[in-house]
């Protein structure tokens, strides 16, 4: 049976290599199989060893510096809500960091009602609270860099 096969096996696979070689150009396109309605424009490409590498899309530059054509307004209201939302969590963030330090009350805070009888309650709540303090601390820094970065922006732009 194996015998039987064998032919229509290489057979099958002549047929199949030579329906990959033929290579069409419809265009700017190359396929290997062409509708019947584009047949016409169609030309069968000799050699059939095209390699088609898609094309780059060009950056949307205009060639023309930022400082040159000046920043659109509406990156400059987009900055001027940045700076405000900035400006309040900044606020928001100093406001918490007083919070935070009374309540830690430099590294001894007052004992709940339950942690009088367990210390380490007591112990990991003042840990909680230095980790608040820290995170707290970053945030601030963080915001103060952005704000820092967006008072750039709006400076750049009104030159």
């Amino acid at each position: 049976m194996t015998r039987k096969l064998l032919p229509l096996l290489l057979l099958t696979c002549a047929f199949g290599c030579e329906a990959q070689d033929r290579i069409y150009r419809c265009g700017n396109e190359y396929t290997n199989t062409v509708a019947r309605e584009r047949l016409g424009e169609c030309v069968l490409i000799s050699g059939a060893n095209v390699t088609v590498v898609p094309a780059l899309k060009p950056p949307a530059w205009s060639g023309v510096s930022d400082t040159a054509q000046g920043k659109p307004m509406n990156q400059r209201a987009k900055d001027m809500d940045a700076r405000t939302i900035l400006e309040s969590e900044l606020r928001k963030a100093r406001a918490r960091k007083l919070e935070l330090s009374a309540e830690f009350n430099q590294g001894e805070p007052e004992k709940l009602g339950s942690e009088t009888r367990n210390n380490q309650k007591y112990l990991d709540r003042v840990a909680d609270i230095k980790a608040k303090i820290q995170s707290n601390d970053a945030d601030i820094a963080s915001i103060s860099r952005e704000l820092v970065r967006v008072n750039g922006n709006l400076s750049a732009s009104s030159r």
